[in-house]
């Protein structure tokens, strides 16, 4: 395809940026668009792609569009566009530059061709394997992870076929053995395997190593293995149930939060994980099997177990950190290594993409878990069946991980439903309503979440938002596609629809939006910073200007981290040195980025690609508010080291 400038803007307009396009507003070749240049090279099918320089977009207007800022010296952009295309990566890339005018002003259209199987991945030197690699995915950059390998190398074996050492067929749990039998018989009594011995049922199973077949692989080990095979192989490979008390995640010495730690036999473990969440459930949840109707005022047991199932045959088993299933008050999270490998946007239609097909077979054809690809389409149908709000999911390849959220708060008791009639003069959808208690629960909405909870797309999520801000029930803070929305006030104003008389029965119940998000912002502002304002050190945050005293910030930390921080040189190349020091600042409290970058007189944009980012992908911190990445309040936490 060959498209003009005037047309790739006019398609922004439209569609915003998509998987082939991507728009800069600078007028230089930084980072971020050699980013986008080694996406376009390595995105499997995708042909290629245009970057657009010189077009950004005004997020100040009420329907936010694309418009033309113009690149000052077009001749030095493509200089260095071409010296870098040429130098940075593993093999050199050749991109097909043209200027263009719109509207008077200079833009720059640069076109990168997919390059061949053969010549990929195409990574920074600097960087190396995997992260140094990006992918395009949807309208983003990613970077790769050890699972993207496999479609550069294809011909490789799936992951869970990899042998165990020291894992023999005598480490078999034979209770696992019997469940299958038994699973498997109520789906199809005349299946051939049913007729196999233990051993023969292993190998057609895809359990055995199939060099040496007295040995389990990855699949045997997790499906059948017992536990203490388990623990002396792959001690972190296990699922830690975690109940914390109250609603955001605190480490707090004297309110611990209390963790059940399981091992064994994946068949086994799912039914344990249910039992022990069932247990602690509060009275009024009927979690029976079998026994799930329309009526049922409880979480559907088939939607907890599906959520369970997807996340064990899901997983990267690559990452040796456990899967975590947190039970907050007022929902249950599941987080999981290893993001999706279906986009977002596809979660929940039909079709199926697993990185451990051995696992998922066995989970499937023993009907623990949905026909391949309808997992979410039936958890949400379950949810809405029992009037709830459908589950939300959220997938970060800078993270690697999956997360699945149900939210036991929307049971919509009568409480809520009375809470909720105070909001019928505005005559919102039911989708709208579910916002609204998100909102008053995790103290922030963005148009992902809201998608996933309506079934809809980006535009009708768009708009559906908008119009709650416009109503004064929300307030949007970001910008872009970083927006998100927050609780407001309600206020009358001249040739507004509502009435003294509806302002005076709703300003009671705005509060509950504000104040009782209060609950959430009370445990937020653990993370706000005391102390004197100093106008020399300023933020943005969340859309709003933000000033930080770093004179207090240090008067938090020890001497002898002060003194760490102070030695450090204006342009400190000891990389290590610095990434030891934000840790040991996040083990006091939970950090913001704006405090982090005070602290280190760094800007944001530095300290987040450089040092945070990094560090959440490799455990060494974790989000504060991982429910949320976009939280307005986000803070980053010290992981705790483990044996």
């Amino acid at each position: 395809m060959n498209h003009s400038a005037q047309e790739l803007f006019d398609l922004l307009n439209e569609r915003d940026e998509c998987p082939w396009i991507e728009a800069k507003g600078g007028g230089e070749s930084s980072h971020a668009v050699m980013e986008s240049v080694c996406a376009f090279c390595n995105e499997p099918g995708l042909g290629g792609g245009y970057i657009l320089m010189g077009v950004a977009q005004d997020v100040t207007a009420l329907f936010p569009q694309y418009k033309i800022s113009g690149v000052q010296y077009p001749d030095k952009f493509q200089r260095d566009l071409a010296t870098q295309c040429a130098t940075m990566f593993n093999s050199p890339v050749r991109p097909r530059v043209e200027v263009e005018k719109i509207a008077g002003k200079i833009v720059v259209k640069v076109w990168i061709d997919e390059l061949p199987q053969r010549q990929k991945p195409v990574y920074f030197k600097t960087e190396g394997l995997p992260s140094g690699a990006f992918r395009r995915i949807g309208s983003t950059d990613q970077h790769c992870t050890e699972d993207d390998m496999h479609v550069f190398y294809q011909g490789s074996e799936s992951y869970d076929q990899t042998p165990v050492t020291g894992a023999f067929i005598e480490d078999i749990d034979e209770a696992a053995i019997k469940r299958y039998r038994t699973l498997r018989e109520k789906v199809n009594p005349s299946a051939e395997e049913l007729l196999y011995t233990d051993i023969d049922l292993l190998k057609a199973l895809g359990c055995l190593n199939k060099q040496k077949p007295n040995e389990l692989n990855l699949a045997g080990l997790l499906l059948f293995g017992n536990s203490k095979i388990q623990r002396s192989t792959f001690p972190m490979l296990r699922v830690d149930y975690i109940r914390v008390p109250g609603n955001v995640w605190v480490e707090n010495p004297d309110n611990r939060f209390t963790t059940i730690d399981m091992r064994g036999s994946a068949i086994l473990m799912l039914f344990r994980l249910i039992d022990a969440i069932n247990a602690d459930l509060p009275k009024g949840f009927l979690l029976q099997d079998g026994n799930i109707q329309a009526s049922t005022v409880g979480l559907p047991m088939k939607a907890l177990r599906e959520a369970i199932v997807n996340a064990l045959m899901h997983r990267s088993y690559r990452e040796h950190r456990p899967t975590q299933i947190i039970r907050y008050d007022n929902r249950i999270e599941i987080i999981n290594p290893g993001y999706s490998l279906k986009s977002e946007e596809q979660l929940g239609n039909p079709g199926s993409e697993t990185r451990n097909p051995f696992i998922a077979a066995i989970f499937h054809e023993t009907n623990l878990a949905e026909t391949k690809g309808s997992g979410i389409r039936a958890m949400r149908k379950l949810m809405q069946e029992a009037h709830l709000a459908p589950p939300t999911f959220e997938s970060s390849r800078e993270t690697n991980e999956f997360v699945s959220r149900l939210l036991l708060h929307h049971f919509l008791d009568d409480a809520d439903l009375e809470w909720l009639k105070r909001f019928d003069r505005f005559e919102l959808s039911d989708t709208q309503k579910q916002a609204l208690i998100f909102v008053r629960e995790v103290g922030a909405i963005d148009n992902h979440t809201y998608r996933q909870m309506s079934d809809c797309d980006t535009l009708k999520a768009s708009n559906d938002l908008r119009a709650m801000k416009t109503l004064d029930l929300f307030l949007s803070k970001g910008k872009g596609k970083a927006t998100y929305y927050i609780a407001s006030k309600f206020f009358s104003t001249e040739g507004n629809a509502l009435s003294t008389e509806v302002d005076d029965a709703l300003s009671t119940e705005a509060n509950v939006l504000s104040t009782e998000g209060d609950n959430l912002s009370t445990e937020a502002n653990v993370l706000s910073t005391e102390g004197d304002v100093n106008p020399k050190d300023s933020n943005t945050l969340g859309g709003r200007s933000t000033i930080v005293d770093r004179n207090a910030l240090l008067s938090e930390l020890p001497d002898s981290l002060r003194e760490s921080i102070s030695s450090l040189n204006k342009r400190e190349r000891d990389l290590g040195k610095i990434i030891d020091l934000i840790i040991e600042i996040c083990r006091i409290r939970p950090f913001q980025l704006m405090e982090l970058s005070s602290i280190l007189q760094k800007g944001d944009n530095y300290v987040s690609r450089k040092f945070l980012r990094p560090m959440i992908e490799k455990g060494e911190l974790k989000f504060f508010h991982p429910e949320m990445i976009s939280h307005p309040e986000q803070a980053y936490c010290a992981t705790e080291s483990e044996d």
